[in-house]
């Protein structure tokens, strides 16, 4: 009996824009890669769990921060914006509820950021989270659009 062929797929994942008035929840890496960088909270989609479920479930071992997805920005499927290998983020917005940010699991800290701060094209983030970032500002402006990373959508 053969094996059957072994795929190499890509990983899911998700990422999180929490928004308490114009301030944006940020994290600090704890861990490789970018280790002590700061990034959007997120995380893998553990198996059978839905990728609304993972996004609130890391965001709140992540921060210790609840809040309520209000939309999906947009899926980033560049293969190489993980160093890691080939990750698919889906991308959601969401509203803060409570909780004072700290960081946990794989956050060294996490805190809010003001969105003025976060528009500074020199402000240093992890993974490709400043297109994320820029995409979300122009989603506040237009919040019918979504956005996607391939090079095609970007045209």
């Amino acid at each position: 009996m053969s094996k059957g062929k072994q795929y190499e797929n890509p990983i899911p994942t998700v990422d999180i824009v929490v928004r308490k008035g114009n301030l944006i929840l940020l994290e600090q890496r704890g861990r490789e890669p970018f280790e002590g960088m700061r990034c959007l909270p997120g995380g893998h989609v553990d198996n059978g769990e839905t990728v609304e479920s993972a996004a609130l479930r890391e965001l709140k071992e992540e921060t210790g921060v609840d809040a309520k997805l209000v939309g999906l920005l947009g899926v980033f499927s560049d293969p190489n914006r993980d160093p890691r290998g080939h990750r698919i983020s889906t991308v959601f917005i969401a509203d803060w509820i409570h909780g004072d940010p700290v960081g946990a699991d794989d956050a060294k800290s996490a805190e809010w950021i003001s969105e003025s701060e976060l528009r500074n094209p020199n402000f240093g983030i992890a993974f490709d989270h400043g297109l994320v970032l820029q995409d979300y500002f122009r989603w506040k402006d237009s919040p019918t659009e979504t956005y996607w990373s391939s090079k095609e959508s970007r045209r």
